[in-house]
């Protein structure tokens, strides 16, 4: 967590380890549906479920107030989602809850332009119950507990605290308040210059798509401050779920946030800027640098192609195309032989046919690099960071009855997307990025930015 700043603008993070934690004491141990179903003990089953949850005095008397969300799909996306949580918690002056990074597309929110999404409690129970697969799969096995009985409630006891957290019970007092606005109708924004709340976005279903979806959504501007902070009717609230935070440029428009300046306030600017660039741990940089160094040895151009995923496997004509001209310019120039990165999800297998088998055909002119999931570089990376843990461990429960009675089946998180991110912010003879994927757009601001040129 953060050391406290200036009143308006603290913004402590509990990091991913902390979040089942945190979930657990807040909702498992400081709530009651009623007197004699408490949470006494795990081996004990109850039907809670059957009653209207409602908070204790202990979870109000806490006195710190929360804000969690909901990441979906890849990482770029989940990141872009982290940066819009952090300048919330700013403007409301709350504690961010960090959840875990989901698994690739574990999780899909759906097209905000088409109006075709998932609602924000389904978006918050599906993140519930991926997190739950991570945990059990990375730290904690449930299927290791011996006592059927112990396992049977403590799955229980998950899947309530599940429900209550993705405001399946809708808000419960002054314990949770379900935030429910998503893409459909709201932009958030914070002190839009010049503009009024509860104004009309510039970006709205066009009349065949309201007929041909039968839709009525109404996109509005709201000032997440007065919405959501000191004077709002959810103001006590201890805890604000978020579903998706996820925005993007659209039409002139935002999809879902725009707070990307205040007019009225330096130290939000300042904000701003702080997160703008999130480097990637020292572990990835490292692997980066060396695998430029030691394998590479020489300039290069990186090419990030995203081929298979979503609207990108409609558009690997165009996507090469971008690639050869680059490539065809460079031949031109003399500079052989042109050693290239590429990153891309295509396997390696079904590149004979295409371009990237055209490249890797010809080695007197083309020297190609690529990494893999399971080199060794990759994995020494991942057993380094698993050593160091940046604040990823979970909090010892020597003492308590269930400790004594799980397993760990810890695994080593993939790096090979963040590598080979570093790797590509390291290309001395340019960059090829996959038009509209966020991982481009994150390369482009690493290159611009520069804070990664240290390590290449």
């Amino acid at each position: 967590m953060l050391s406290k700043r200036k009143p308006l603008y603290r913004f402590p993070l509990i990091p991913v380890s902390a979040l089942i934690i945190c979930l657990f004491f807040l909702v498992l141990y400081h709530y009651h549906a009623k007197p004699d179903s408490q949470f006494h003990g795990l081996s004990k089953t109850s039907s809670t479920s059957s009653h209207t949850p409602r908070c204790s005095g202990q979870a109000l008397a806490l006195g710190e107030k929360f804000v969690s969300y909901a990441p979906h799909s890849g990482f770029s996306n989940q990141l872009s989602e982290f940066k819009n949580a952090v300048l919330i918690v700013g403007i409301l002056n709350r504690t961010l809850v960090v959840p875990p990074i989901l698994d690739h597309h574990a999780v899909a929110l759906g097209s905000c332009p088409k109006f075709r999404i998932v609602d924000p409690k389904d978006v918050r129970m599906s993140v519930w119950d991926h997190v739950i697969e991570v945990i059990q799969s990375r730290s904690i096995d449930l299927a290791c507990i011996k006592d059927t009985k112990l396992q049977s409630s403590v799955s229980e006891r998950l899947k309530q605290c599940g429900s209550l957290l993705a405001g399946v019970h809708g808000s419960i007092g002054k314990c949770i308040y379900a935030v429910n606005e998503d893409c459909r109708t709201t932009v958030w924004t914070y002190h839009k210059y010049g503009h009024e709340d509860d104004k009309l976005d510039s970006f709205q279903a066009d009349e065949q798509l309201k007929q041909k979806k039968k839709i009525s959504y109404v996109r509005r501007w709201k000032d997440v401050f007065k919405t959501l902070g000191p004077g709002s009717e959810v103001e006590s609230a201890s805890l604000l779920v978020f579903g998706s935070l996820f925005s993007a440029a659209y039409k002139g428009s935002e999809l879902h946030v725009d707070i990307h300046e205040s007019h009225q306030d330096q130290r939000f600017l300042s904000l701003m800027k702080k997160i703008k660039r999130i480097p990637f741990v020292l572990e990835i940089m490292i692997a980066g640098k060396q695998f430029v160094k030691e394998t590479i040895k020489a300039p290069f151009l990186c090419a990030q192609l995203r081929l298979l995923d979503g609207q990108f496997k409609n558009h690997q004509k165009a996507t090469f195309h971008g690639l050869r001209q680059k490539i065809e310019s460079m031949r031109k120039e003399g500079l052989l032989p042109i050693h290239i990165f590429i990153m891309t999800d295509l396997p390696g297998d079904n590149w004979t046919g295409t371009y990237l088998g055209d490249l890797i055909s010809d080695k007197r002119n083309y020297k190609v690099h690529f990494l893999k999931e399971n080199d060794k570089l990759v994995r020494r990376a991942a057993v380094k960071l698993m050593a160091v843990g940046h604040g990823q461990r979970f909090i010892s429960n020597s003492d308590t009855s269930i400790s004594k009675r799980y397993c760990s089946s810890q695994r080593l998180p993939d790096l090979l997307l963040y590598v080979e991110q570093t790797v590509c912010s390291c290309a001395s003879l340019g960059f090829i990025g996959t038009p509209g994927s966020t991982i481009a757009e994150n390369i482009e601001l690493m290159r611009k930015i520069g804070s990664s040129s240290q390590y290449c």
